[in-house]
């Protein structure tokens, strides 16, 4: 199986995975491209992409884990529980390497990590997730502001949040 295959079979596992909540599927489609859109823009290696887009899709999956235990879905439930959700998901698509599904499972356990961010493929993943709730959440103008000067790193992530939101 081609990578781009298995992106679109994990992205078909993770809508049936999610099936019946459409807000979520929602969420992560968008969540994933523009995670691809950046990573792309960024120049990061087909294989740092390739992990990159799934850890997108499966961003996520902790959610449902996170509201039967806790009764809530806060982002460090979501680090917490994400990852084995992650790898019953991942154990249901051909194509991903032992390697590939642990760096995607250590994303999925950090994507509300904002601090000591090394790596492109974790910071693109954050980009990717604030650009995506700075709408659905209905932050203020300078919520957006304050996250990006803090977190934001990449060219292209800032220049799509600053043109979505019309900010200098």
């Amino acid at each position: 199986m081609n990578p781009q295959e298995a992106i679109a079979r994990l992205t078909r596992e993770m809508i049936h995975y999610d099936g019946g909540d459409a807000k979520r599927i929602q969420h992560f489609i968008k969540v994933h491209n523009f995670a691809r859109t950046i990573g792309l823009s960024e120049g990061i290696d087909e294989e740092q992409l390739y992990v990159l887009e799934a850890a997108a899709i499966l961003h996520d999956v902790g959610i449902h884990a996170a509201e039967a235990k806790y009764g809530n879905c806060h982002g460090k439930h979501q680090e917490e529980l994400g990852p084995e959700e992650a790898r019953k998901v991942l154990a249901e698509v051909e194509g991903f390497t032992g390697e590939q599904k642990e760096r995607i499972c250590w994303l999925i356990a950090h994507h509300h990590t904002y601090t000591n961010v090394t790596s492109a493929d974790h910071r693109i993943l954050l980009e990717a997730d604030f650009l995506v709730n700075s709408f659905e959440d209905n932050l203020s103008q300078e919520g957006i502001i304050t996250f990006r000067n803090q977190v934001f790193r990449s060219a292209s992530a800032i220049s799509i949040l600053n043109d979505m939101w019309n900010l200098q």
